[in-house]
């Protein structure tokens, strides 16, 4: 009997070690199934680290733009040229838009990020782009842009642009003058005061 239990102890034994070698055999194997089917680095070298210092002691230029298509008669311009960014933080940028004729029009602004390659690094978290803009005659309002500069920016780009064009949002502007009664004006946006 005392035979039994030698082997029966020394399975036990077994399947306790080979439990404890799986579960350190897990860690790199997770490390490895993160970084070669999701993409991600659960692990950063000292090499890694100088790189995401370096990233965050980084500025860049943002400068802003903006401008109205020739059929809108809007003032559209930035409150301010530019702004030195750091990446991977959010900033808050403001335009001005002032509606100068005599009626009121729906307008739709086309952002463009400059130079192309870094319109991907560039997140707008917030912005008047997003939907179409209501300005009564005569109104003028601050439109604010919040941004995201991503810190994996190609080393190599200091400045970017942010343009802004406003078109005329012809049917909406259309259905927002219609004489009163024709048509329901509730279905034409409005941006918040």
């Amino acid at each position: 009997m005392s035979g039994t239990r030698t082997i029966g102890l020394g399975k036990m034994i077994g399947v306790a070690f080979a439990a404890f070698a799986f579960t350190f055999a897990l860690v790199p194997l997770y490390r490895i199934a993160c970084e070669k089917v999701f993409g991600v680095r659960l692990e950063q070298g000292p090499a890694q680290v100088a790189e995401a210092r370096a990233a965050v002691a980084r500025t860049i230029t943002v400068q802003f733009d903006g401008g109205v298509n020739s059929k809108l008669p809007w003032a559209f311009e930035p409150k301010q040229l530019t702004m030195q960014v750091r990446p991977g933080e959010q900033y808050e940028a403001m335009y001005f838009a002032r509606n100068d004729s005599n009626r009121a029009i729906v307008g739709s602004a086309v952002p463009s990020v400059a130079p192309a390659r870094a319109s991907g690094y560039f997140s707008k978290t917030e912005c008047f782009c997003f939907t179409a803009q209501t300005l009564a005659a005569g109104e003028g309002r601050d439109m604010p842009v919040r941004f995201i500069v991503d810190p994996g920016l190609p080393a190599d780009v200091s400045t970017i642009t942010l343009s802004y064009t406003f078109f005329k949002n012809e049917a909406q502007t259309a259905q927002l003058n219609l004489p009163a009664g024709t048509a329901a004006s509730s279905d034409v946006p409005r941006a918040a005061p």
